[in-house]
C-alpha cells in the first residue's frame, strides 16, 4: 500500500520559543546547539479487513382462503411454529420483526406473513433454516441472508487501522534511530492523514451446477498516520 518514494522518516530541528522555560520542556530533547529541540517525524500505514458479522434472511408464509379468518388460522399456526423455532435457538425478539398484508385475490382473501429475523451467529442461522424446511417443507419460503456489518463492528475496524498504523510508524522510528544511534522519545505529534474503506462484495460460483452463492462480504479500512517523536541523543554528536 505504501509508496516505496515515500519519505521513510524526517529529521529535523525545531526551534525552542523563549515563552519555553527550561522545566516545561521534555527532558533530554535539547540538543547541542542552543535551544533546539530534535525531532523524528515518520509516517505508518496500515490495512484492516473485518468480513460481515451480521445476516438479515427473511421467513414468508401465505395462504389463500374463502374468507378472512380461514386464511389467518392457516398462516398462524406455521407464524407460531417460526416463531417458536426462534426462541428455541435464542433468537431474541428484537433480533426479529413480523410484517403482515392481506388482499383480495378474485373470491380468495390472500394473507402474506413475512419474519425478518437478524443473526449475529450463522451457525445459528443454517441451524434454524434446516428446521424450518424440515418441518414446514414447502408451506414457507426462505430467502437468502443479506450479510452486512453492524456499527459496533466497524467502529472497532476504524480503531485497528489507526493503532495499526501508529504501532507501525513507532516501529519504524525505533529503527530509524538505530541507524542514528540516538534514543527514541516520547511521541509530541500524531496526525491522522488519510483515511480510506472499500467493499468487496464478489460472487462465487459453484463448479458442480453452476450455483451462484452469495460471498461474505468484507470491508477493509486504511489509514495512514504521521507520528512526530523527540529524540535523546546518548552523546552530543552532531547528526
Amino acid at each position: 500500500m505504501e509508496n516505496p518514494s515515500q519519505v521513510y522518516a524526517a529529521l529535523g530541528l525545531t526551534h525552542v520559543g523563549p515563552g519555553l522555560s527550561g522545566k516545561d520542556a521534555e527532558p533530554g530533547l535539547e540538543a547541542a546547539h542552543g535551544h533546539r529541540v530534535r525531532e523524528l517525524r515518520v509516517t505508518g500505514t496500515a490495512e484492516v479487513c473485518c468480513p460481515a458479522d451480521r445476516a438479515s434472511l427473511r421467513f414468508r408464509v401465505s395462504s389463500s382462503k374463502e374468507s378472512v379468518s380461514e386464511a389467518t388460522s392457516s398462516v398462524s399456526r406455521r407464524l407460531e411454529y417460526i416463531q417458536q423455532a426462534l426462541r428455541q435457538h435464542g433468537v431474541g425478539e428484537e433480533d426479529r420483526s413480523v410484517r403482515r398484508f392481506l388482499h383480495r385475490d378474485d373470491d380468495w382473501y390472500c394473507l402474506d406473513v413475512e419474519v425478518t429475523v437478524t443473526f449475529c451467529d450463522f451457525d445459528q442461522m443454517e441451524r434454524v433454516c434446516g428446521v424450518l424446511l424440515e418441518k414446514l417443507d414447502k408451506s414457507v419460503t426462505v430467502g437468502t441472508p443479506r450479510f452486512f456489518h453492524s456499527l459496533e463492528c466497524l467502529s472497532e475496524m476504524r480503531q485497528r487501522s489507526c493503532t495499526s498504523a501508529v504501532e507501525n510508524a513507532r516501529r519504524k522510528a525505533d529503527k530509524a534511530c538505530q541507524v542514528l544511534g540516538q534514543i527514541l522519545g516520547t511521541p509530541l505529534l500524531v496526525t491522522e492523514e488519510a483515511t480510506k474503506e472499500w467493499k468487496n462484495e464478489e460472487e462465487v460460483e459453484e463448479e458442480d451446477g453452476g450455483l451462484h452463492l452469495p460471498r461474505l462480504p468484507t470491508i477493509t479500512a486504511s489509514s495512514q498516520v504521521s507520528v512526530t517523536f523527540g529524540l535523546r541523543g546518548p552523546s552530543k554528536k552532531k547528526l
